[in-house]
């Protein structure tokens, strides 16, 4: 577990967070950006470290995930905690966990709009734009100095 002035920021298995972080992820990717249901969940849910992140009230305001390769993914805000630093705080507590397990680099897929977002927190794009469930994203990588 990881505490800020603002947020608790929890780690776990999928059967640990599934609840929280599905809320999340299904209001912002499936309400908000229409991704098909069918494919918000996948098979590497199960082995993957999962953050949710929880307010002073104790409600999920931000999820994010942890593969084995060392790809975060499924990093999701919700409107109400936007602009909060919520983000950065799962973002920072996912690295600090990949660099801890020895991983060399983490990547991700960020949409293409939230790159300046990633790109101040140390990643670089590597790699031409593609269409993720009809939305642009951009490859983008960390390495660990």
């Amino acid at each position: 577990m990881t505490n800020t002035a603002k947020h608790d920021i929890r780690f776990g298995n999928w059967d640990a967070l599934s609840a929280d972080a599905k809320l999340i992820r299904f209001e912002v990717f499936v309400d908000e950006q229409k991704v098909p249901a069918e494919i918000e969940l996948d098979d590497m849910d199960a082995v993957c470290l999962h953050a949710v992140a929880y307010d002073a009230a104790g409600m999920p305001i931000g999820t994010a995930r942890l593969l084995p390769d060392g790809h975060i993914g499924r990093m999701a805000v919700r409107k109400v905690a936007r602009g909060s630093g919520v983000g950065g705080a799962l973002l920072q507590a996912l690295m600090a966990q990949a660099k801890a397990r020895g991983d060399r680099k983490v990547v991700l897929s960020a949409q293409t709009q939230a790159a300046p977002f990633y790109q101040r927190h140390g990643f670089v794009i590597d790699g031409e734009e593609f269409f993720e469930a009809g939305i642009a994203h951009i490859q983008m990588q960390l390495t660990f100095a």
